[in-house]
């Protein structure tokens, strides 16, 4: 039975809900015949287990499709030590071979972002365990003890922005949960350039916090945002692509209103 065991692994596809979060694997033997780019012209999404595969770029005749086999938030050599362990190729795509955005992913003080890394994996277990109120005063702590040495775009602070924001909702507290998504705002368009999903899923659940705290113009902003990339990368037929659709005739009704 090992033997099965690698080809099975390699060829299964993480399946997401709405928001992009894992909620199990499946295996699409199709959509396995689709070749790996840091960058690439293809993005899976999901709806409920169903495989949608959604262009991104344009794409000449006879240009191969491709997709990202893992989450390209991370630098390069991270990058190619999990491709190569977990689907053995040592990626040499053109972000790769540039190292494009090594820079900004790791900026500010590399000792301070270095503790923040280490922290990540605290935080996390507090997460996993809903254990809010210590996810919360954690990444409190980290991110005001370091907004001097590390920038919002660091990969580091910015998975702790996440997961403030993540904890602020939990605990309904809204107004700093606007506020740390926020922040995540500029360094998802950097790192999630062009049309692509976790991006569109990122200014949907910002707009809606923005909206929730009558922040209406920000709100509708926001949401036009998320709309203009879902409707690509999700298709105007997906169920998360509709109820953006819903939310933002509300917000754009309530508007009217005042």
């Amino acid at each position: 039975m090992k033997s099965l065991q690698f080809p099975v692994t390699c060829n299964c596809f993480t399946i997401s809900d709405g928001e992009m979060q894992e909620v199990g694997v499946g295996l699409y033997p199709s959509m396995s015949l689709l070749n790996h780019d840091c960058d690439p012209n293809c993005v899976i999404v999901f709806e409920g287990r169903h495989l949608l595969l959604h262009a991104v770029k344009e794409i000449q005749p006879e240009e191969e499709l491709t997709v990202s086999y893992i989450d390209v938030l991370v630098p390069t050599l991270e990058r190619q030590t999990q491709l190569k362990k977990q689907y053995c190729f040592l990626c040499e795509c053109q972000r790769c071979k540039s190292r494009d955005k090594d820079a900004d992913m790791l900026a500010g003080e590399e000792r301070a972002w270095n503790r923040v890394r280490e922290c990540i994996a605290k935080a996390e277990e507090h997460q996993s365990q809903e254990q809010w109120d210590q996810v919360l005063a954690m990444c409190q702590t980290v991110i005001d003890s370091n907004q001097d040495v590390l920038p919002d775009r660091n990969i580091y602070l910015l998975r702790m922005l996440d997961c403030a924001m993540d904890a602020c909702i939990h605990l309904s507290r809204w107004e700093e949960a606007v506020r740390y998504g926020t922040r995540t705002l500029q360094p998802y368009r950097l790192y999630y350039a062009g049309f692509h999903p976790v991006r569109a899923v990122q200014l949907m659940r910002v707009g809606k916090l923005q909206s929730h705290q009558e922040m209406l113009r920000e709100a509708l902003e926001t949401l036009k945002q998320a709309f203009e990339i879902m409707k690509v990368t999700h298709g105007g037929e997906h169920s998360l692509t509709l109820d953006l659709k819903q939310m933002l005739g509300e917000c754009q009704a309530e508007m009217n209103q005042t």
